[in-house]
């Protein structure tokens, strides 16, 4: 049987809320930074779908996202002077300079930060600085926690599809290519 994911722990189970957020906000946070795990460079930059995802540019784009929510939110500085794009989308983008190593260390960094900044914080405190207006704390983890579930999603497909290629051609024959079902259906994918 496999082994519960840490938030389900009896101990955070009981704890009060503040500390069940940042666990599964912690839980997400690694199993992205883990998504790099054991890859090669070229692994981790190549791109598997149109969009410009990639799993070394999903880190840096967490990274780019604990920024926005727990830096620019809570302080009110503006992206330039914290050092990342003013749009989203372009924090997907690699340069030469990013590596697994560089990547996940400044995620692992952004995430620290993101913890110093909010440990005094309250649920209910407001923070002022996201250009959407105030909001409360306990919005702002909800917000980060469906952001990081997403793209740990995201991470494990691409993932799986890194480690588990297949060949295509005559190799592949009888294996189900996208868009093809199996004959039986129902049976195939445990319908009723």
């Amino acid at each position: 049987m496999p082994s519960l994911p840490p938030t389900f722990a009896d101990q955070v189970i009981a704890q009060p809320p503040r500390a069940q957020f940042e666990s599964f906000l912690d839980e997400h946070r690694d199993a992205l930074n883990g998504c790099l795990d054991g890859l090669t460079e070229e692994q981790a930059r190549r791109s598997l779908v149109a969009s410009r995802t990639t799993l070394l540019g999903l880190v840096k784009h967490v990274t780019f996202v604990e920024k926005v929510w727990f830096d620019q939110a809570v302080t009110g500085r503006s992206r330039a002077e914290i050092g990342i794009p003013a749009a989203s989308e372009d924090s997907f983008l690699l340069t030469d300079d990013d590596t697994i190593a560089t990547v996940r260390l400044a995620h692992r960094e952004a995430c620290a930060a993101a913890r110093r900044t909010t440990s005094a914080l309250e649920l209910d405190d407001i923070l002022p600085g996201h250009p959407r207006g105030p909001l409360p704390l306990r919005w702002v983890y909800l917000h980060v926690l469906r952001e990081l579930a997403q793209h740990c999603g995201h991470a494990d497909i691409l993932r799986e599809q890194l480690l588990d290629e297949r060949p295509v051609g005559p190799a592949s024959v009888g294996v189900p290519q996208l868009g093809e079902l199996p004959a039986d259906t129902g049976q195939a994918f445990g319908a009723p």
